[in-house]
C-alpha cells in the first residue's frame, strides 16, 4: 500500500509550491510598482489566495483526484469547450510560471558565475541551461526530482528565515526605514496592481489538490494544509518586503530589480550575504523548475485523458508523458522571448482567471459539498476585480504582457473549439 501523506508533508507541498522561485523573481517588480506599500501589496494578493484556498479545501475534500484543478473545473462545467479551454490555460500558465522561475535563475546566476561580459547573453545561457538540466533530471528519474524538492524546501526556508531575522535586526537605526511611511506608498490602484502582478508568487498552494487523494485523515488535514501553508507564506512575504524596503534605497532596488533579495542582504552581511541569498535563489528556482516541469506534463496528460486535448498527449516519450518535452520546449521559447515583467503579468492574469473559475465551481456546487455561499462568491469576485484592475493598470506600461496574456486565453478557446469540432466531425464520418 502507498504511504499516505501526513499533515506536515501536505503543508510542505503548499509552502514548497509557493516559495519556489516566485519571491526571488517578483520582489523587485513589486517594489517598483508599490514602493513603500509593497508589504500591503503582498497582503492584498495573499488575501485573495486565502479566499481561494477555501474553495480548494471544499473541492479537494469532495472530489479528491490527482488531476486537481483540472478535475474541479470539469466537475463544475462538464467536458465542454469552456472547461477544456480553461484547463488548457492552466497548462500554459504552468509554462509561464516555469519561464518566470528560469528568468529568475538567469538573473541571479551571473552575479556568482559570469560567463561573458554581456549581461543579456549571460541571462539567456543560464535561463536556458537550467530548463534543459531540469528536463534531463525529469527524464532520468522522478525519484530524484522528489528528493531535490524535499531538501530544497528546507534549505530555502532556512535561508529566508535567517535573512528575516538578521535583516530585522539591521532595520534598527536604518534611515531607509522611512521609505515604509505612508507618504511613500503608491496610489491604491497601483498597490492593487502591484499585488496582482506578483500574484504568481502565491499560486503554488493549488498543488495540494493534486495530492488530496493521498492525504491521511483528509477532512481534518486538508483544511489545515491549505490554510497553514497560505497564512505562513503571507506572513513570510510581508516580512521579507518590510526588510527589503527598509534596508535599501529605492534607487538601489530599481538597479537590482531582478535580484533585489540578494542586494538587500548586502548592507548587513556584505558580499557573503549577497552570495548566500543568491545561492538560495538558485536552489529555489531550480527546485521549482524541476517540480513544475513534471507538474506541467501531468496537467497535459490529465487534460488529454479527459478528451480536452488530442489523445496522443497521453502517450510517452522516453518513458515519460510526452507533455514533458512539449512543456520544456515551450518554456525555453517563452523565457528567451519575453521580459520578466511581461512573464509575471501573463502568469498572474492566467491564474487569477483560473482561480475565479474554481471559486465559481465551489459556489455552484456549494449545496453538494457543504460550502459557504459567501466565501467562494467573494473569492470569485475578488479574483475578477483584481484581474480587471491588473489589465487596466498594466495596459499603458506593460502592453506586451497584457497582449500575450489575452492572446493566450483567446487561443485556448479557439484551439479547444477547433479540437472539439474536429472530434465531432471525425466521429460522425
Amino acid at each position: 500500500m502507498d504511504k499516505k501523506i501526513g499533515l506536515r508533508e501536505a503543508i510542505s507541498i503548499g509552502i514548497g509550491g509557493m516559495v519556489g522561485g516566485g519571491i526571488f523573481a517578483v520582489l523587485g517588480l513589486a517594489v517598483s510598482l508599490a514602493k513603500g506599500g509593497t508589504p500591503l501589496a503582498f497582503l492584498i494578493a495573499g488575501l485573495i489566495a486565502l479566499l481561494t484556498s477555501y474553495s480548494y479545501i471544499k473541492l479537494s475534500i469532495a472530489y479528491p483526484d490527482r488531476g486537481g484543478t483540472v478535475k474541479f473545473i470539469n466537475q463544475g462545467f462538464g467536458k465542454t469547450i469552456f472547461s477544456g479551454a480553461i484547463n488548457n490555460l492552466l497548462w500554459l500558465s504552468y509554462i509561464i510560471m516555469l519561464a518566470l522561475y528560469a528568468s529568475a535563475f538567469g538573473s541571479y546566476a551571473p552575479n556568482l558565475f559570469p560567463i561573458s561580459p554581456n549581461a543579456s547573453l549571460n541571462f539567456h545561457i543560464f535561463a536556458s541551461f537550467i530548463i534543459l538540466l531540469a528536463t534531463a533530471i525529469n527524464y532520468y528519474s522522478i525519484k530524484v526530482v522528489g528528493a531535490i524538492e524535499s531538501y530544497a524546501v528546507i534549505i530555502k526556508l532556512f535561508i529566508l528565515v535567517s535573512f528575516i531575522i538578521i535583516g530585522t535586526y539591521g532595520l534598527f537605526g536604518n534611515s531607509n526605514l522611512e521609505q515604509l511611511a505612508l507618504s511613500n506608498w503608491e496610489t491604491p490602484i497601483h498597490l492593487l496592481a502591484g499585488g496582482m502582478v506578483i500574484f504568481v508568487a502565491y499560486e503554488g498552494f493549488e498543488l495540494i489538490a493534486n495530492a488530496a487523494p493521498d492525504i491521511e485523515n483528509p477532512k481534518r488535514n486538508i483544511p489545515k494544509a491549505y490554510l497553514g501553508s497560505v497564512i505562513f507564506v503571507i506572513a513570510l512575504y510581508i516580512i521579507i518586503a518590510i526588510v527589503t524596503v527598509g534596508s535599501l534605497p529605492f534607487t538601489d532596488i530599481a538597479k537590482a530589480e531582478d535580484y533585489v533579495l540578494a542586494e538587500a542582504a548586502k548592507p548587513l552581511l556584505g558580499k557573503i550575504g549577497f552570495s548566500i541569498i543568491t545561492i538560495a535563489a538558485l536552489i529555489s528556482t531550480f527546485s521549482a523548475i524541476n517540480a513544475s516541469i513534471y507538474g506541467g506534463s501531468r496537467v497535459s496528460y490529465e487534460i488529454a485523458e479527459d478528451d480536452e486535448l488530442p489523445h496522443e498527449l497521453t502517450g510517452s516519450f522516453w518513458n515519460q508523458p510526452i507533455g514533458l518535452i512539449i512543456t520544456s520546449v515551450a518554456t525555453l521559447i517563452v523565457t528567451n522571448i519575453l521580459p520578466l515583467k511581461s512573464i509575471s503579468t501573463a502568469g498572474s492574469i492566467g491564474f487569477l482567471l483560473i482561480f475565479a473559475i474554481v471559486n465559481l465551481v465551489c459556489y455552484k456546487k456549494r449545496s453538494q459539498i457543504g460550502a459557504s455561499k459567501f466565501i467562494p462568491l467573494a473569492g470569485s469576485l475578488g479574483c475578477l476585480a483584481a484581474l480587471i484592475t491588473l489589465i487596466a493598470q498594466q495596459f499603458s506600461t506593460n502592453k506586451t504582457g497584457i497582449i500575450v496574456a489575452l492572446g493566450i486565453i483567446l487561443s485556448c478557446f479557439i484551439m479547444e473549439w477547433l479540437f472539439k469540432n474536429y472530434k465531432k466531425d471525425s466521429s460522425s464520418a
